[in-house]
């Protein structure tokens, strides 16, 4: 066993990839009538940074606070990316992102509940929803990726829904928190070293 120290002002994660390679049998989910899921046709920036931080900002995402727009429209405004918000009523309930641009795959490049959804069941009746998106394209894979800043059962939740685990790797970036990017107070799980 080997350590290394994570320099000040760092942070680091196990980054732990998972696919599947066929659609898996659909799981239950409790019915929630006031559930709905948008595809929403080239975000604006702003909507779409307000939501990725709200769903985001406790488990440390700041990818897509930190791009500049051009990179940002590259990416959400690709005809092959398919973004969605989860509505619960009239509220935002969560986001979902769905990559096609790599031939023969889906990637489920974000995928999260706004704070007060979490532990609801909406994160199985969402996920239900991306497995049939993505399985709905001639795709021969579904990947995604988690990592230790995510809640503490992501990868139970991926596996529970058929994917299985095919890589770790170790992740460094500055800490969005004593940049700014983020408040200090986001993600109290992880340590601030300064």
């Amino acid at each position: 066993m080997s350590y290394e120290d994570v320099p000040a002002g760092k942070i680091a994660a196990v980054v732990t990839s998972l696919e599947m390679t066929a659609r898996p049998a659909p799981r239950a989910e409790q019915p929630n009538g006031r559930l709905a899921l948008h595809q929403v046709e080239r975000p604006e920036f702003a909507w779409f940074r307000r939501l990725f931080r709200r769903v985001g900002e406790n488990w440390i995402w700041s990818s897509r606070l930190m791009m500049p727009d051009a990179e940002l429209a590259a990416t959400i405004h690709d005809p092959l990316v398919e973004v969605f918000v989860l509505m619960h009523g009239e509220d935002e309930a969560g986001l979902l992102e769905l990559d096609f641009r790599a031939q023969g795959e889906c990637e489920l490049s974000f995928f999260g509940l706004a704070p007060d959804f979490v532990g609801s069941g909406a994160g199985r009746w969402l996920m239900n929803r991306a497995i049939e998106r993505a399985w709905a394209q001639p795709i021969r894979r579904f990947w995604v990726h988690t990592c230790t800043f995510d809640h503490q059962a992501a990868v139970a939740f991926y596996v529970r829904s058929g994917f299985r685990p095919f890589r770790l790797q170790i992740e460094y970036a500055d800490d969005p928190r004593l940049t700014g990017l983020l408040p200090r107070t986001a993600a109290p799980h992880v340590p601030l070293i300064e």
